[in-house]
């Protein structure tokens, strides 16, 4: 029968029975495969090639969304596709440009047709006051035709900058 045995101060604690459970002991630890056998999906990046500099990217929730579902697209993680797609727009950067140049004079189309808008509203008041006042302007079916063609341009602008989107 095994009791309480003391060596060197500490307490030597066994099982009753020689080859039976022993539930104080530890699990003896999971021993490592030889490195030389393990085999790795693919080979680590070599050290000229690892990336070693961290940018930070400001993005508000729907901007993260898009790009954490293309992420997820591409099976890449976030930062991953926010590195590659960088590095494809600074690789090609005459598309780049052209689509960033796009944009560009959308919105500036977009400034110039608010203008024309606004110059034909300051029309449409002047000649509202002359029909209160009794008359019939000439210019009315002009007035009318430059709002019809202003409210197209807006139009035609908004849906191309909403089709890049």
């Amino acid at each position: 029968m095994a009791g309480a045995d003391q060596h060197r101060g500490v307490l030597v604690r066994e099982a009753a029975t020689e080859g039976g459970s022993q539930p104080e002991k530890q699990p003896s630890p999971r021993k490592r495969r030889d490195a030389k056998k393990t085999s790795r999906k693919r080979s680590p990046k070599p050290l000229a090639h690892k990336r070693a500099y961290v940018c930070s990217v400001r993005l508000n929730d729907d901007e993260k969304t898009l790009l954490a579902a293309a992420a997820t697209a591409a099976r890449t993680t976030l930062p991953g596709f926010l590195a590659r797609s960088g590095l494809a727009a600074a690789r090609d950067l005459d598309t780049t440009a052209a689509a960033i140049a796009g944009r560009r004079e959308l919105v500036a189309e977009l400034f110039s047709a608010r203008r024309h808008l606004g110059h034909v509203g300051n029309n449409l008041n002047q000649i509202t006051r002359a029909i209160n006042a009794g008359a019939h302007p000439p210019e009315l079916d002009a007035v009318i035709a430059a709002t019809e063609r202003a409210i197209q341009r807006v139009q035609h602008a908004t849906d191309q900058l909403l089709d890049q989107d």
